[in-house]
């Protein structure tokens, strides 16, 4: 490939990183960590299958199957779609702030939350799928990230009924 074609590429790529970046603000880099972690969980649970299937030879229950994979990506698919719903209600909200002259703390929010939610929950099935994999697992790393998510569900809950 001629030099100026790479040139041109990095152009590209580097403005559309700076446009969404100036456009998401704190939400840019969780979700550039949501997204490698959903490549690294997809892929660390095609090992795992693949040990498994190793270790259970003729049992169908154990391996990768595409089947498998494509509810895994369908499932990824859906938490960006619900990350954009909190996103949505990031910007009405805001709107609505414009609107009635109320100077808001902050501009992301719910997607925030959600998107930190779902990187908790990725991060979590990375360990499951090491753990699968016969790796050791510090079992403090697991539990300290379940308390991290447990903490953001419980906090919602909490200003949910108004204590």
């Amino acid at each position: 490939m001629k030099k100026e074609y790479i040139i041109a590429i990095q152009g590209a790529v580097t403005a559309v990183v700076a446009y969404l970046s100036d456009r998401m603000g704190v939400l840019f880099p969780v979700m550039c960590l949501l997204v490698f972690s959903m490549v690294a969980d997809y892929f660390s649970g095609m090992m795992a299958s693949k040990r498994e299937a190793l270790d259970h030879p003729g049992d169908s229950n154990y391996g990768w199957s595409s089947k498998k994979g494509a509810k895994g990506i369908i499932k990824k698919v859906s938490y960006l779609c619900v990350i954009a719903v909190a996103m949505i209600v990031d910007y009405v909200i805001a709107v609505a702030a414009g609107y009635l002259d109320i100077t808001m703390p902050v501009t992301a929010f719910f997607g925030l939350l959600v998107t930190l939610w779902y990187v908790l929950n990725e991060l979590l099935s990375i360990i499951e799928n090491a753990g699968r994999m016969g790796g050791p697992v510090p079992e403090w790393l697991r539990k300290y990230i379940a308390v991290l998510k447990d903490k953001i569900d419980s906090e919602y809950d909490a200003g949910d009924k108004g204590t």
